[in-house]
């Protein structure tokens, strides 16, 4: 058994070693963390469980009613009689896959993660609710004329904004008094700004961000929304009338230090011209973000006429949704790696590439069943989910392995696929059926998390299991029979 169960830790190795090809960090860390666990369990089986053995012997099985012998017994009576069946039915989920993978989507809310009777889920739904919104995202606008500025033109920006008034952080360059010994006094009360031209404080600039400003607090996944527009409505009810420009700059020249800080500064980058839209955005109120900064986009640069250039989003929500369509990156990229590596394993174990293809045909559709019908019921991509495929992979090898490795040893007796066929499911078969029984419980266990993904994780991959243990007591066989890989036989 040493040969056959050091190759199906070797791919079991390989396929969680794929997910270190992600750009995920939780997820490479679960591939090096199932990996080294791995590697444990082989030096266990082969050290640890022979020492238990010589020192309190093995035991003796109870083969008087071995249930498990029967039921493999059956799969493989199955899948002589009805193999047409078996390969037809592969062939159905085959494309039923292939639709829901097409289906599959990124877009999740993170308070879904969490059963709506937990402290977490009714937390975020009272932020949202009653406090304007949980993820954080700014919107940055940047003034034409200072984009206008081209790359080694001889225009600066403070020609532009005026030669004296123009400082890259916001002050001049001597707001601090120097005492005697050539340092500012910390008593000493912070300076006003250095006020300099700027298109966002000036009526055509506060119309734009008015625009921009009003079509956000109409979307209903947007709750709190603050800008500059706040303290220019203000100014413009007490007033009665839209300020002009000169009662703008007057007003700007007015504010004190603390206003200054409070209402314009967050809001307003002097020295690169820069307005800033900060918005908080709801997760109870169906938040696809894709969609969301999708169509914030294109009313900024089609409706209020921003030019592209000029608009970059930022923030948690900005971070989050490039992780989640980085997603379907990492997946082609994991199932690729362990494609390759798997076969290369093959190809050498098997020394045959018609061995190799049929021993991995059945893990990969079990595979694919899964994320079809993630597709299918609507079950999102995240960081959990997208570890099934490699895990179903992984762990559905063995039992090609096993299987194989039987069927040869019983091949070569009376080179009869038929009676080599009942002879492997009777005995490999019931390590395969234990196994994976004991895999699907296990992971089954997950069910009872108050984490989303946790139960999805647990569900899905004891899926996967069944749909591989399925697919080696039934699939593989077939094809087994079918190509006739070992020689014509009987």
């Amino acid at each position: 058994m040493s040969r056959p169960c050091l190759y199906t830790v070797l791919t079991t190795i390989v396929a969680f070693m794929s997910l270190v090809v992600s750009n995920i960090r939780p997820v490479i860390d679960f591939g090096w963390m199932m990996t080294m666990g791995i590697s444990l369990a082989l030096v266990v089986a082969f050290v640890v469980i022979p020492a238990g053995m010589m020192l309190f012997g093995k035991g003796k099985a109870d083969t008087a009613n071995d249930n498990s012998a029967a039921i493999t017994s059956m799969f493989a009576r199955f899948t002589e009689r009805h193999g047409s069946f078996v390969l037809f039915m592969a062939t159905a989920m085959t494309a039923l896959s292939i639709y829901g993978i097409s289906r599959l989507e990124v877009e999740n809310r993170f308070i879904d993660y969490f059963r709506s009777d937990t402290e977490i889920y009714q937390g975020m739904e009272i932020i949202d609710t009653a406090l304007g919104g949980t993820t954080p995202m700014d919107i940055i606008l940047q003034a034409p004329t200072y984009a206008a500025l081209e790359v080694g033109s001889s225009e600066t920006p403070e020609e532009v904004y005026g030669e004296d008034e123009y400082a890259e952080d916001g002050y001049s360059e001597d707001e601090y008094g120097e005492d005697e010994y050539g340092e500012a006094s910390l008593t000493d009360e912070p300076p006003e700004p250095a006020l300099t031209d700027t298109y966002w404080f000036s009526s055509a600039g506060l119309e734009d961000l008015s625009k921009l400003h009003t079509f956000l607090e109409a979307q209903p996944e947007v709750g709190k929304v603050s800008s500059l527009v706040q303290i220019y409505d203000v100014a413009s009810d007490l007033s009665g009338h839209k300020l002009n420009d000169f009662e703008i700059a007057f007003m700007r020249q007015s504010l004190s230090p603390d206003i200054y800080k409070q209402m314009v500064a967050p809001f307003l980058i002097e020295g690169r011209d820069e307005a800033r839209i900060q918005l908080r955005a709801m997760e109870t109120a169906g938040l696809r973000r894709a969609d969301l900064l999708a169509k914030i986009n294109d009313y900024a640069v089609n409706d209020v006429g921003i030019a592209q250039e000029d608009i970059r989003f930022t923030g948690l929500l900005v971070l989050y949704n490039n992780m989640l369509q980085s997603l379907y990156r990492s997946q082609v990229l994991t199932l690729g790696a362990v494609f390759v590596g798997i076969m290369a394993m093959f190809l050498i174990l098997f020394r045959s590439l018609k061995i190799a293809m049929i021993a991995i045909v059945p893990n990969f559709l079990a595979a694919g069943i899964v994320m079809g019908g993630m597709g299918i019921f609507g079950i999102p991509l995240d960081m959990m989910t997208i570890t099934i495929a490699a895990i179903t992979v992984g762990i559905g090898v063995d039992h090609a392995i096993h299987y194989i490795t039987r069927f040869t040893t019983e091949f070569k007796v009376d080179t009869d696929y038929i009676a080599s066929m009942h002879r492997a499911h009777a005995s490999i078969g019931q390590a395969l059926f234990f196994t994976a029984m004991t895999i699907i419980i296990g992971f089954s266990i997950l069910a009872l998390s108050n984490f989303i993904p946790s139960i999805y994780f647990g569900l899905l991959t004891g899926l996967a299991m069944t749909a591989a243990l399925l697919g080696s007591m039934t699939l593989l066989p077939k094809l087994i029979l079918m190509t006739k890989p070992f020689g014509p036989g009987k």
